[in-house]
């Protein structure tokens, strides 16, 4: 087992807080993070470049690169990690703590551990020689707006053919994965005394009715669309929280409903933003309120490689384990879109992403770093076939 380097990079790493959040409070720079990787990479013969990430001040991308090529390999994870709750763990999350056969910290499993497992496998390749390029993409806050993934394009993403995603899955390949949509509805109508309904329009009244359409709306799409190789085969449109209101004696004049949907692959964020519009717009009308309506962040798009891939295939073969589909979101679609055959695969079980007392196990340290390797030598260093 490969523990020593394994242990000294990922507790550099974990000790670094890079946590992001939509709230100022607990948001940190991922700068830290990023410098460790750099000297590390730079140190093992990579080209780096570290990327601000355009209007989000303390925010940087990692692109290093090994070898030349028109094809090639990129290995891609956030750096970033999600607040916690220092008091109720049972160590410090930011100092790496070896206890029953894991690793605790923050960030072990989701996903700062895929990085220390990289650098070791790719150590282990320098002996041969590179004849597609391996690139190590680091991005800034894939846990709150994404952002470093969204600042990628083709001018300044990776060149590669093939990128793996190294998201906690067990070591076993993912091809597909919702999307996800965060969206809010503010109506509003006029204030008055509870006495007259005459005196007012109520917010809340016409939101009853808003609720209801999208109530629809999440039973018609499950009946349009299912995918059975999800634990959940159908979307989902969850009514996440509502505010509204300031007296039980006063007619409503503003409300505020905010909700997620989740959408299959083959399924198009845009579209089912306008059938929303589409379908609310008469509902205000005939309530007589205002209807704004906002995406609380710009979303993510469903993914889904093809089965046939190269990529998944060759995934399937070394892990032994049928790729596979999943509830939550990664920056997977991001680079698919950059031209690159795409699977999210990595250490670590998602049950403990974004949990207490966070852990990688360690039975999972020569298996990845073994699969990394050999993923390596087959997309970096074989030579192409004339």
């Amino acid at each position: 087992m490969r523990l020593p380097g394994t242990i000294e990079k990922l507790s550099a790493l974990i000790s670094r807080n890079s946590i992001s959040s939509v709230l100022p409070e607990y948001d940190q720079s991922n700068e830290a993070v990023i410098h460790l990787l750099a000297n590390w990479c730079r140190d093992l013969g990579f080209e780096v470049v570290i990327m601000p990430v355009e209007g989000n001040p303390g925010k940087f991308n990692l692109l290093a690169t090994l070898g030349t090529g028109s094809g090639g390999l990129v290995l891609s994870g956030h750096t970033d990690t999600v607040p916690c709750n220092p008091e109720r763990w049972q160590s410090d999350p930011f100092t790496l703590t070896e206890r029953d056969g894991r690793f605790y910290g923050l960030g072990t499993c989701d996903m700062k551990g895929f990085f220390a497992l990289v650098l070791d496998a790719v150590e282990e390749c320098l002996q041969h020689e590179f004849h597609q390029p391996l690139i190590i993409l680091a991005t800034a806050d894939e846990e709150s707006s994404m952002c470093g993934a969204r600042a990628l394009t083709l001018d300044t993403g990776p060149h590669g053919r093939y990128a793996i995603v190294g998201e906690p899955t067990s070591l076993k390949p993912v091809r597909m994965h919702k999307g996800i949509m965060m969206e809010s509805i503010r109506l509003t109508g006029k204030a008055g005394h509870s006495s007259n309904p005459a005196l007012g329009i109520s917010a809340m009244d016409a939101l009853h009715d808003v609720m209801g359409e999208l109530k629809n709306l999440r039973l018609d799409l499950a009946q349009r669309y299912e995918n059975a190789h999800f634990a959940v085969t159908t979307p989902t449109l969850n009514l996440g929280c509502v505010h509204g209101g300031d007296n039980p004696n006063r007619i409503c004049a503003t409300c505020e409903l905010a909700f997620d949907l989740r959408a299959l692959p083959g399924m198009n964020n845009d579209d089912l933003r306008n059938e929303i519009r589409r379908r609310l717009t008469p509902i205000a009308e005939q309530n007589r309120v205002e209807l704004t309506y906002e995406s609380l962040f710009p979303g993510i798009d469903p993914f889904e490689e093809a089965r046939t891939s190269e990529l998944v295939q060759m995934a399937e073969k070394l892990t032994g384990h049928t790729s596979d589909a999943v509830n939550y979101a990664t920056e997977a679609p991001f680079l698919q879109k950059l031209g690159m055959e795409t699977i999210i695969l990595g250490p670590g079980n998602i049950d403990q992403a974004h949990q207490l007392d966070e852990y990688l196990a360690m039975d999972q340290i020569t298996p990845c770093v073994d699969l990394i390797r050999d993923m390596i030598r087959h997309f970096c260093q074989t030579p192409a076939q004339s």
